[in-house]
C-alpha cells in the first residue's frame, strides 16, 4: 500500500503540513518495502483550483491513502471521485508520526 502524506519538507522526519493542495511536499510510503519517495508540490503556490490537479498527481503518483489536516471542498469531492480514502493528522507533528497513527488506526477518516 503507498501512502501519501502532506509535508513542509521532504522525509519522515518532515513536519506535518495540514494544507492539502498548499503541500509543499508529498512524502510517498510504500508500507510493504518501506520504500520512501518525497515530492516537491508543483501546484502548491499556483493559482486557486489546486485541490483537484494535485488530486490527480497524486492518484497518478499511485497513492493508495492520503494522509493530510484537511480537504477543500474541490479537492474533497476530487479524492472522493479517485476513491482514495483519506484520513485527518491533527496532533502527529512529523510525516513519521502520521504514519505510525495511520498504521494504528488512531486517525479519522474524512468523509
Amino acid at each position: 500500500m503507498k501512502v501519501c502524506i502532506t509535508a513542509q519538507a521532504a522525509g519522515l522526519d518532515a513536519p506535518v503540513e495540514p494544507r492539502f493542495a498548499r503541500a509543499p511536499f508529498f512524502v510517498f510510503i510504500e508500507t510493504g518495502t518501506g520504500e520512501i519517495h518525497s515530492v516537491a508540490n508543483a501546484l502548491c503556490g499556483g493559482p486557486g483550483g489546486a485541490g483537484p490537479r494535485v488530486v490527480q498527481f497524486i492518484a497518478e503518483y499511485g497513492a493508495d491513502v492520503l494522509v493530510t489536516g484537511q480537504l477543500g471542498e474541490n479537492a474533497d469531492r476530487a479524492i472522493h471521485a479517485a476513491r482514495i480514502p483519506a484520513y485527518a493528522t491533527t496532533e502527529e507533528k512529523t510525516v513519521g508520526e502520521a504514519l505510525e497513527a495511520f498504521r494504528s488506526g488512531t486517525l479519522r477518516e474524512i468523509s
